[in-house]
C-alpha cells in the first residue's frame, strides 16, 4: 500500500514536471519564431542597406566625376566666375531695392485699411532675412559707390556698409556714372569707420594736390593694407613738381601692397614697412638714399618694379626675400636716370626683367642669385652684363669663367639674328628649356649674319633641356632668318615647340614656303610642333606680370593675331 501511494506521488510529480518542461518548451518556440521573426526583418534591412550602400556609392562616383567636370570647369572659367559673383551681387541688392519699396507700398496700403502682412511671397524680402556674414559678402562684391548705396535698403542694410574694410578706388578716365568720382571721396571717408583695405587713386593732380594729404590722414583708412597713388598732369603742367604727403608714410607697418606714380618722394628717410610684400615706383623722383631705405626697411619684400624713375644713378639690392624685380630707366626726360644696377644678394630672386633695355640701365651686374630662373629682356643696348665673373658686353661674351644652371627661361632682343652670340648663352645656361628671340633690323643693311648650321662640341642645353622656342617679329625672306630657325629645327633634340611669328600679314603660299623651308628631315626632333602666325609687332617690352608670382613664364601670353593663318 505504501509502496502504491509513493509510486502515485512520484508520477503527480513528474507529471507536474512535464508540464512545466512543456510549458518551457512552448514558450521557448515562441521565443525561437520571434527571434527568427526579428532575423527575418534584420536580413531585409541589411538587404536594403546593403542596395542603398550600393547606390550611395554610385552617386558619391557620379558626383565626383561631376566635380571633377566642374572644378575643370571653373579653372578655364574664373574671371567669369567672378564677374557672375559680382552679377550676382548687383542683383541681390537690386532685389532688396525693390523689396524695400514693395514694403513701403505695402505700409502705405496698410494705413489704408488693409490686412496688414497680406500679400504673396514675392512681397516679402527674403534676401534681408540671410545672416550678417553673408549678407557682407554680397555688399563686399559691389563697387565702392553702390555699397554705399545699400544703406538705402532698409534699416536692416544700413550697418552692412560700415561693417566691410573699405575699397576705395577712383579712376579720373572712368567717366560713367557707376564709377566713383572724386567729390564723392569726402563723403565715402567720412561715412566709413574703417579700417580700409585698399585706397587707389588715379587724378589729374592739378584738379586735388591740396585735398589728397587731407584724404590720407582720414581716420577710415587707418590699418590701411594696399595704397595706389598715380598722379596724372595735363600737358600744361608737365613741370609741376607735386611732392608726395608725409600723410603717405603713416601707412607704413600695415601696407603689404604700394603703387606710386608720378609724383616726388621727400628727400628723408622713411619708416620702416614691416609687411610690405609689392612696391611699384613708376615715373617718381627719388634719391638714391631714399629708395635703399625703403628696399632695406621691407623685410618682406617679394616683388619690386621700377619704371622710368629719375633722381638716382646708381641702385645696389640686397634683399634676403626678394623673388621679382623688373625695372627700366628713363633717358629721355634729360634728369639723372638709372645707370647701373647692382644686385649684390638676392638668394631668393627668381626673375631679373630689364623691363625696357633700350632705355637702361646699361650696366647690370649680378653678383649672388643662385634662384635665377628668368631673365630678360637683354639686348645690345646694355653694354656690360656681368654673371659673378662671367661677362656679356653688348650680348657678346668676353668671359665664359661660370655657368649657371638654374636658369630657366631667357628672352633676347637680337640683331640680325646673331646665331653665335646667342649660342654663348646657351653654353652659359646650359639647363635652358624656354628661348625667346625678338628679331631686330640690321643697323647696317649690308651687315651679313653668318649663322652656321652646326657646332663643333655638344652644347648640353640643345641636348637634353631646350623645349620650347619663340621667335618674335620673323623675316622669312632673310637668308640669315631662315638659318638661324633651321639652326634650332636640326639641333634641338628634345625640342617640342617652336613659335614663329610674323609682323606683316603674308599670303597663304608664303606660310606654305616657310613651313617648306623648316620642314626638314634630318631634323634633331621629330616630335617638334612648328607653327607660324601672323601677329602684330611684338618688343615683350614693359612686361605687366612683374608682380605675379604664380607665372612660371611671364612671357608665355597668347597672341591675338591672324587665327586663319595659324
Amino acid at each position: 500500500m505504501v509502496a502504491a501511494s509513493a509510486a502515485a506521488a512520484a508520477a503527480k510529480e513528474a507529471a507536474l514536471a512535464a508540464s512545466v518542461a512543456a510549458k518551457d518548451a512552448a514558450v521557448a518556440a515562441a521565443t525561437a519564431k520571434e527571434a527568427a521573426l526579428v532575423a527575418s526583418v534584420a536580413a531585409k534591412d541589411a538587404a536594403v542597406a546593403a542596395a542603398t550602400a550600393k547606390e550611395a556609392a554610385a552617386s558619391a562616383l557620379a558626383a565626383a566625376l561631376n566635380a571633377k567636370k566642374a572644378a575643370a570647369v571653373a579653372a578655364t572659367a574664373g574671371e567669369a566666375a567672378a564677374a557672375a559673383a559680382a552679377a550676382a551681387a548687383a542683383a541681390a541688392a537690386a532685389a532688396a531695392v525693390q523689396a524695400s519699396k514693395k514694403r513701403k507700398f505695402h505700409a502705405i496700403n496698410d494705413q489704408d485699411g488693409d490686412p496688414p502682412g497680406r500679400g504673396t511671397t514675392d512681397d516679402q524680402d527674403l534676401i534681408s532675412l540671410l545672416p550678417d556674414d553673408v549678407l557682407g559678402s554680397i555688399v563686399s562684391l559691389l563697387p565702392t559707390k553702390e555699397r554705399a548705396r545699400t544703406q538705402a535698403v532698409s534699416r536692416r542694410w544700413r550697418p552692412l556698409w560700415r561693417s566691410i574694410p573699405l575699397d576705395l578706388a577712383v579712376d579720373y578716365k572712368l567717366k560713367s556714372k557707376d564709377h566713383m568720382t572724386v567729390d564723392m571721396i569726402p563723403k565715402i571717408l567720412s561715412g566709413h569707420p574703417g579700417p580700409a583695405r585698399r585706397f587707389s587713386l588715379w587724378l589729374v593732380v592739378s584738379d586735388c594736390a591740396d585735398e589728397i594729404g587731407g584724404w590720407l590722414g582720414s581716420q577710415a583708412l587707418d590699418n590701411l593694407q594696399e595704397l595706389e597713388l598715380t598722379y596724372s598732369r595735363l600737358y600744361g603742367d608737365r613741370k609741376t613738381l607735386y611732392l608726395l604727403p608725409s600723410s603717405a608714410f603713416r601707412f607704413a607697418p600695415t601696407l603689404r601692397v604700394a603703387k606710386f606714380r608720378g609724383c616726388n618722394f621727400p628727400n628723408f628717410v622713411v619708416p620702416k614697412f614691416p609687411c610690405l610684400k609689392q612696391l611699384t615706383l613708376d615715373s617718381v623722383t627719388i634719391s638714391e638714399d631714399v629708395l635703399q631705405s625703403m628696399i632695406s626697411g621691407s623685410p618682406a619684400l617679394e616683388s619690386l618694379e621700377l619704371k622710368d624713375n629719375l633722381g638716382m644713378s646708381r641702385l645696389c639690392i640686397s634683399s634676403r626675400t626678394l623673388k621679382s624685380l623688373g625695372f627700366c630707366a628713363d633717358r629721355r626726360s634729360g634728369g639723372i636716370f638709372l645707370q647701373e644696377l647692382f644686385i649684390e644678394y638676392a638668394p631668393l630672386l627668381e626673375r631679373l626683367l630689364p623691363l625696357d633695355p633700350k632705355n637702361g640701365p646699361p650696366i647690370i651686374r649680378v653678383i649672388l642669385a643662385p634662384k635665377l630662373k628668368i631673365l630678360g629682356i637683354l639686348s645690345e643696348d646694355i653694354t656690360e652684363l656681368h654673371f659673378g665673373t662671367t661677362v656679356f658686353q653688348k650680348m657678346i661674351v668676353v668671359g665664359l669663367t661660370a655657368k649657371f644652371h638654374t636658369m630657366r627661361v631667357l628672352v633676347l632682343d637680337s640683331v640680325g639674328p646673331n646665331l653665335d652670340a646667342v649660342i654663348k648663352f646657351l653654353k652659359c645656361f646650359p639647363c635652358l628649356e624656354r628661348l625667346y628671340v625678338i628679331f631686330q633690323k640690321l643697323s647696317h643693311p649690308w651687315m651679313v649674319m653668318n649663322n652656321v648650321r652646326k657646332y663643333d662640341q655638344p652644347i648640353e642645353c640643345l641636348e637634353l633641356h631646350l623645349k620650347k622656342v619663340v621667335f618674335k617679329n620673323y623675316d622669312g625672306t632673310k637668308i640669315s632668318s631662315i638659318g638661324f630657325t633651321q639652326f634650332f629645327v636640326l639641333n634641338a633634340k628634345v625640342l617640342k615647340e617652336m613659335k614663329i611669328t610674323l609682323p606683316y600679314h603674308p599670303q597663304e603660299k608664303c606660310f606654305a614656303d616657310q613651313h617648306t623651308l623648316l620642314r626638314i628631315n634630318d631634323r634633331a626632333s621629330r616630335d617638334a610642333q612648328i607653327e607660324l602666325e601672323f601677329v602684330v609687332k611684338e618688343d615683350f617690352t614693359h612686361n605687366r606680370y612683374t608682380h605675379d608670382l604664380s607665372m612660371a613664364d611671364l612671357f608665355d601670353m597668347s597672341s591675338s593675331g591672324c587665327f586663319s593663318c595659324s
